[in-house]
């Protein structure tokens, strides 16, 4: 049910929370710049209006997931953090402070699945809003990068010792009395299994592997003999077996039981040739520097995530790009919707030298959004997505954008505030200043 703000009720005569805090602070300023109201409204509507257990207020929970993702914390993180911090207090929308959790962590992932993808754009467009007329820049940077998911590297190996796991698993849920569980047999083949790049011991190794996989595919099907045709497990079984059956060098292959949506994708780095996850667009404003587009998808190929992107900057900020900046990745487009794409490449004949130095000036600040996804991955959790499935994929891209947003506005407060500080400091120890309170 959705519970109706209630009027803030004065708990003290002579203290309140905002009293405490630092006007000056990046999160005070932070908080008075957001419109809560919009987020109020739109998420009204996900509740019973007159039914169930009344929830937790709208802003506390948006402003939970902003500062997550602003302070690079995990749910538990941000949940314990709350109850010793005053400004994330106020930043959430308590008049008094609180020294007890406000929420348990699980109560975010589920306000992230009654959001979705919708309110997530939301956040992100208020963001952008926040950041006034720099979000309003109608020439913008668009680049892809990969978003790792919480997987270990995929080995064949691996997955099929996780079958046979998870095989002993079901039939101890389902009470299937097993024929054979291969305990000493299984020890036996990860001793064999080991040192398998010696000379001497690939072999043997190559040969455990095989038995392994012999082994995961028994214990598969003897659970296909035993359980009934419409039991929930059956899915489970058919995934095991699209892994017991890929080969090296096949497609659509499968990297973890767990996130089996994952894609293998070749960067040509070569710290890390391969990353697995999926592909994330990063639209970036030319010259002010607000990102004004995230958008997840599987593994296409660049020039397809144009549109969509583009579709998205286009919603999230009212206008259509004028032109967009790329890298030869991209190759392949001219002109999407009327947005005009301009991509490094070698000179045409008859253009002039202004035109052609106008033009590399432009692809050198391309550039420029590369530290960005350096900083979405490092500051703000877009390294490593710890989210479940493809929604989880779509909702941690859009919020550590959002968050680097935040963050800018942040950081602009503090320099205008030092500005100011600064230069009332200069005019206070002035000589005219000096000579004027002495006079007075």
């Amino acid at each position: 049910m959705y519970a109706k703000p209630s009027a803030d009720r004065q708990q003290s005569f002579f203290f309140s929370l905002e009293d405490t805090l630092d006007r000056r602070h990046p999160l005070f300023a932070l908080a008075n710049a957001i419109r809560w109201e919009t987020f109020e409204e739109a998420f009204a509507k996900l509740y019973s209006p007159d039914s169930g257990r009344p929830c937790k207020p709208v802003r506390l929970m948006v402003g939970l997931l902003i500062l997550k993702h602003v302070r690079n914390l995990s749910d538990e993180g941000v949940v314990g953090q709350w109850s010793e911090n005053n400004y994330y207090q106020h930043f959430c929308g308590n008049a008094q402070f609180t020294p007890a959790a406000p929420c348990d962590a699980s109560e975010l992932v589920r306000f992230r699945e009654r959001i979705g993808e919708a309110g997530m754009e939301l956040i992100l467009r208020e963001s952008i809003r926040v950041n006034g007329t720099g979000g309003k820049q109608r020439d913008i940077v668009l680049d892809t990068t990969v978003q790792e998911k919480d997987i270990t590297f995929p080995t064949d190996a691996k997955l099929h010792r996780k079958i046979v796991a998870e095989c002993h698993a079901i039939a101890g849920a389902e009470g299937i009395a097993q024929r054979q569980r291969y305990t000493r047999t299984l020890k036996r083949l990860a001793v064999d299994q080991r040192f398998r790049n010696h000379a001497k011991k690939a072999g043997r190794a190559r040969r455990a592997d095989r038995k392994l996989r012999t082994i995961a595919g028994r214990l598969v099907r003897e659970l296909e003999r035993n359980l009934p045709p419409q039991s929930p497990r059956n899915s489970r079984l058919a995934l095991f077996k699209r892994v017991l059956a890929q080969r090296k060098g096949g497609s659509g292959k499968i990297y973890s039981l767990h996130e089996p949506e994952v894609q293998c994708i070749a960067k040509g780095k070569e710290r890390k040739k391969y990353e697995f996850g999926n592909k994330v667009s990063i639209a970036y404003t030319k010259t002010t520097g607000v990102i004004v587009g995230a958008m997840s998808f599987r593994n296409p190929y660049d020039g397809d995530t144009l549109e969509p992107a583009l579709a998205q900057h286009e919603a999230l900020t009212g206008a259509r790009a004028r032109t967009a900046t790329l890298d030869r990745g991209y190759r392949g487009r001219g002109e999407v919707g009327g947005t005009l794409i301009r991509i490094p490449g070698s000179g045409k004949p008859g253009r002039g030298r202004h035109a052609t130095r106008g033009l590399r000036r432009g692809f050198r600040r391309r550039a420029a959004i590369e530290p960005v996804i350096g900083h979405l991955k490092a500051d703000h959790r877009l390294g490593r997505n710890f989210l479940k499935g493809v929604a989880g994929d779509a909702v941690n891209v859009m919020l550590a954008a959002a968050a680097f947003n935040f963050k800018r506005f942040m950081n602009k407060w503090q320099r205008l505030l030092s500005i100011f500080m600064r230069a009332l400091f200069r005019h206070i120890l002035s000589p005219a200043a000096c000579h004027h309170a002495r006079a007075a």
